[in-house]
């Protein structure tokens, strides 16, 4: 204040003397018997409104206690801006498009520059403040080794609404690719969407004394061709419940149990890593225990040479393969087993090539016949290979 008033002229001091008191001046008995009839005038709208610093009438209606301007505000006249929000007095929020930087990448430098760690020679921290070790020669004078410089997240002032923004920081950009990726999956739906004409669990067998289908569970667990000896791809969900790794927990399982009562502290579902190692080291040793006992009776029995037999295909000299020929050495039935006459892959084009790299001879150069490119390993553009190749020879 005291600087204020320094700044204010004589005259201005002069004119608003009252202002500048410490108390406000205390009223007289006529003051406020005048105050009084010219609030009621105002209410029974035979006297003006009050008008405050901007023009505009103020409700004469409004209580005392709202309108009335304390002392300390400094007002100049009737005014209700010491009711309303201050500006300087209210929290500045970030913005809807404000949000932390993503897949920043602290920059490297090559040389100390001004300002930086002497220690280290990044930006954003002093000597003292320095994490790293402490250099025997600092980086301002080697220029070596200079670490990342900091990067500091701005300091976000989110509001009730911000902080519970479930887009907040969401890059449209993306939404492309989801679009994308659910178009694939409708494709492959397309391709891999159960048909009704797919048979039902219920009609796979209709004998009574079959495998029994639960209607209100839609189950059947039971191989409804148990017996027979076809090849089916249904054989009852009890089939899918004990394939893949369910065997091995159960035989896990079995394990730890075993091992309890043996007096190994040990419990599948509290520490199934000290399982899985007791139960690898375990098969280890019944392993080695096995072929100590192999080795031991061939070394006390013989027979060694038995165990080293070819495939029972060769010595029986019986395979799979029918091939059916004729009198002219035509195959008739059956597919005549291929002769391998490189150690090279035949037939395989890669980069969408039709024909290999060699197949097409030009200018002393070797290349593809199916788009003219000599370069191997090229992308095969096909037609347009071949006329731009055509073009430059021309040129």
């Amino acid at each position: 204040m005291a600087h204020a008033a320094s700044n204010t002229p004589i005259s201005e001091i002069l004119r608003n003397a009252s202002t500048l008191e410490d108390e406000p001046r205390k009223k007289s008995r006529e003051d406020w018997r005048k105050a009084k009839e010219l609030e009621e005038a105002r209410k029974a709208g035979t006297a003006p409104a009050a008008v405050d610093e901007e023009g505009k009438d103020i409700n004469p209606h409004i209580p005392q206690y709202i309108s009335a301007t304390p002392w300390y505000f400094g007002a100049q006249g009737p005014t209700l801006k010491h009711q309303r929000p201050q500006p300087e007095k209210q929290k500045q929020f970030s913005n809807i498009d404000e949000w932390y930087n993503r897949g920043q990448s602290n920059k490297v430098a090559t040389k100390w520059r001004p300002g930086a760690c002497e220690n280290c020679g990044a930006m954003g921290h002093k000597r003292k403040d320095c994490f790293e070790r402490p250099r025997k020669t600092l980086a301002k004078f080697t220029n070596a080794n200079i670490a990342p410089d900091e990067f500091v997240q701005p300091n976000l002032a989110l509001d009730f609404d911000g902080k519970r923004d479930r887009w907040a920081g969401y890059d449209p950009s993306e939404h492309r690719a989801i679009v994308e990726e659910y178009q694939k999956v409708e494709e492959a739906k397309k391709q891999n969407l159960r048909i009704r004409e797919d048979t039902a669990k219920y009609l796979r067998n209709l004998d009574p004394n079959s495998a029994y289908y639960d209607p209100k569970t839609r189950s059947m667990r039971d191989n409804p061709y148990a017996g027979t000896e076809r090849e089916v791809d249904y054989k009852g969900e009890n089939a899918i419940r004990f394939t893949g790794d369910t065997t091995q927990h159960a035989n896990a399982q079995l394990f730890a149990w075993d091992a309890h009562e043996k007096g190994v502290t040990v419990h599948l579902l509290a520490e199934p890593t000290k399982v899985e190692l007791l139960k690898q080291e375990f098969d280890k040793k019944k392993e080695e225990l096995k072929d100590e006992a192999k080795n031991a009776v061939i070394e006390k029995y013989g027979g060694k040479e038995h165990l080293d037999a070819p495939p029972p295909a060769l010595l029986l000299a019986q395979t799979e393969t029918y091939v059916e020929y004729s009198r002219t050495g035509n195959v008739i039935k059956g597919q005549e087993k291929q002769v391998i006459r490189s150690r090279y892959e035949e037939d395989v084009y890669v980069n969408n090539h039709t024909s290999v790299f060699g197949s097409y001879w030009n200018a002393g150069k070797w290349g593809y016949k199916c788009c003219h490119s000599f370069i191997q390993n090229s992308y095969c553009c096909g037609e347009a290979g071949k006329s731009a190749q055509k073009d430059f020879m021309n040129n």
